[in-house]
């Protein structure tokens, strides 16, 4: 997955083609939901293959078409500029993306987040500290970015005492081969390649950082609001398939294996990347997740990144410029909510009310 946000230029494209297309929030019976290929985002996948999402589209009396657009910007494009009802996306591309762009947006669904699987690699080097000096590749101003920024202040560094190397995700292991290159970040599956190098060191991960890169499926706000059947026919398809995939038994080892090759690799590949995804299994995880304190200061985190990288918009006079709703507060500016995290209808599968 291209986990990589947009330039300014591109989220002016967006917001123009909002509005000139905006998202409908009549009620209606039909709908469509896009996906790229992550390892927590396979499982949409295998719900429309299977039948799952279907199955519950039909209890509502609805339909949902689910999507897989191979290029994840583009699949968060096409929804921001009202193609798809829902995406597929991080907790950061949802703040300067679609809620930059304007459109209300809320995270129906918290998947996962990344546990291991977004790390900084150094050649020759063991610890983070190392890294002062050095040229860093990466996908200037993704998640491994943020990821990088959150590192170097864990031992007293910031940007400042590095040079970002902006490289693409199909260049960086070939990258990472030659002698120049002595330091990247990036993610699963690239981040095992690179690591499984010689004198390659994994010196920070996501693990180090928990529950800061969050793994969404994001809807608009104002079609949820028109349409709960929406929300709780998706809600309802997710649970059955985190039943299933997280059972140990054939049915599960069927559905991951599925999932594996789907994503081009195989069971033990994919199940190697579970391993650093912390997937909320069952729906009371992710509600704890989101009602927890913890998530805001993580926005918060996360926000002042995005401001300090421009990701907010020429208009945007500092971090607080878009709001952000969690169940602990809101962030930023309260007239202008464009991300909202709600519980209500995970709490809706934890209770069985769906």
């Amino acid at each position: 997955m291209k986990r990589s946000t947009l330039s300014l230029l591109a989220i002016a494209l967006v917001c123009t083609l909002t509005a000139i297309n905006p998202v409908h929030a009549d009620e209606r019976s039909k709908f469509s939901v896009c996906w790229s290929i992550y390892v927590g985002w396979m499982p949409w996948d295998y719900g429309a293959q299977s039948g799952i999402v279907k199955k519950w589209a039909d209890k509502y009396g609805i339909e949902i078409d689910v999507v897989q657009i191979n290029d994840y910007i583009e699949s968060i494009n096409q929804y921001t500029a009202g193609k798809y009802d829902g995406c597929t996306m991080t907790n950061m591309d949802a703040l300067t993306i679609p809620a930059a762009g304007g459109v209300d947006s809320t995270a129906l669904v918290v998947g996962d987040f990344s546990n291991g699987n977004d790390g900084v690699v150094l050649k020759g080097k063991n610890k983070l500290a190392d890294i002062k000096g050095q040229n860093v590749n990466l996908v200037e101003l993704s998640v491994s970015h943020y990821l990088l920024a959150r590192g170097l202040e864990s031992v007293g560094l910031s940007e400042k005492d590095v040079t970002v190397v902006n490289t693409s995700d199909a260049d960086l292991v070939s990258a990472y081969t030659t002698d120049d290159v002595t330091a990247v970040v990036t993610w699963n599956p690239l981040l095992s390649e690179i690591v499984a190098m010689p004198a390659s060191t994994p010196v920070f991960d996501s693990s180090n950082i928990p529950g800061e890169i969050i793994d969404l499926m994001v809807v608009n706000t104002e079609t949820l609001k028109a349409n709960p059947k929406f929300g709780k026919a998706l809600v309802g398809a997710w649970y059955e398939i985190m039943a299933v995939m997280g059972a140990d038994n054939a049915a599960g080892k069927a559905a991951r294996t599925f999932m594996g090759k789907a994503s081009g690799t195989d069971l033990a590949g994919y199940e190697a990347q579970l391993a650093s995804t912390k997937m909320f299994y069952q729906p009371a995880q992710a509600v704890d997740f989101v009602v927890s304190a913890d998530l805001k200061t993580t926005m918060g985190y996360v926000a002042e990144f995005s401001f300090e990288h421009g990701l907010l918009g020429e208009g945007a006079a500092d971090a607080g410029f878009v709001g952000i709703e969690t169940p602990a507060g809101i962030i930023g500016d309260s007239d202008n909510v464009k991300l909202r995290f709600s519980p209500k209808y995970m709490r809706m599968a934890a209770e069985g009310k769906l």
